[in-house]
């Protein structure tokens, strides 16, 4: 049966990080008393199969440009073990895009039940976030060879999570809740960076230039590093204007251990740690959210 192949290229240890720019917003509407159920269902629905879909896509191009091989540190993917085909992926890949549609205009409908400005930006948000997923490995220009997944990941897991979530539940530009989304989108870059920094020796035979690829082991730590605490000082500048609590630094000794095993680890000791920050960033985001609301 393919179904549980199926499941582990969605790849569930990410999806815990996926959600956490939607909850992050969520909280922050809660704090300004606009909270919606339906539209927070919705967004966690449409995310989700978004991170899906990026996954999929990923392991797609990968396989098809021949960096996911035996060299590679990850786990071993279905299709390199034989038990799915290029084509099943393939379905599978354009069967979660009409998913991804179904629910983003769901979500979207949810906040906005006729044609408007608003109506049509989240509808062109939408569209770019497939494309997002869709184009980091895919097709003869991905991104995500050329060094650019980090900017990416910031923008759509990070600023337009939260910040889109807030402003579906709030219709307000409130530009502070800019800072939240940002930590949460430097959180997501440093995810990804853990991925980078453990397959950059195969990437760099495979010519994928991935930010510790181009910069080396020493210096991706290093940003890793700079990642993690930007994304602490920014919900802290928050904090501080919007008088809120200090609840978030419980999470502090958390990252403090994952971080002495980054900076001490190489190779396929890192990736145990993708799952531990994903981890990390969705306590860090309940954590923020009583920080924000009590």
């Amino acid at each position: 049966m393919k179904l549980k192949y199926y499941i582990k290229s969605f790849r569930l240890r990410t999806l815990p990080l996926s959600i956490s720019g939607i909850i992050m917003g969520a909280f922050l509407a809660v704090n300004d008393n606009c909270f919606d159920l339906q539209i927070f269902l919705f967004a966690i629905a449409t995310t989700l199969s978004l991170q899906i879909l990026a996954n999929l896509s990923n392991e797609y191009g990968d396989l098809k440009k021949g960096t996911d091989n035996e060299a590679r540190l990850g786990p071993i993917r279905s299709i390199q073990r034989g038990y799915l085909s290029m084509n099943d992926m393939k379905k599978m890949i354009y069967a979660f895009v009409f998913i991804s549609i179904f629910f983003g205009l769901l979500l979207i409908y949810s906040a906005w039940n006729f044609i408007s400005v608003n109506f049509i930006v989240f509808v062109v948000l939408g569209l770019l976030s497939i494309i997002a997923s869709l184009k980091y490995t895919l097709g003869k220009n991905p991104y995500g060879y050329h060094g650019l997944g980090d900017l990416f990941v910031f923008i759509f897991f990070g600023l337009v999570s939260t910040f889109g979530c807030y402003y579906l539940m709030s219709g307000t530009l409130n530009y502070i809740v800019l800072l939240p989304a940002a930590s949460i989108g430097l959180l997501s870059v440093a995810v990804l960076n853990v991925n980078n920094m453990r397959d950059m020796d195969n990437d760099k035979a495979c010519n994928k230039q991935t930010i510790p690829v181009k910069i080396g082991i020493k210096n991706a730590k290093i940003y890793h590093l700079i990642l993690i605490v930007l994304s602490f000082l920014f919900f802290t500048i928050y904090a501080v204007y919007a008088h809120k609590t200090f609840v978030y630094c419980l999470a502090i000794p958390l990252f403090a251990i994952h971080l002495k095993n980054i900076l001490s680890g190489e190779g396929k000791i890192l990736d145990k740690q993708m799952a531990v920050l994903s981890l990390s960033t969705l306590l860090f985001t309940v954590l923020a959210g009583v920080s924000i609301c009590f």
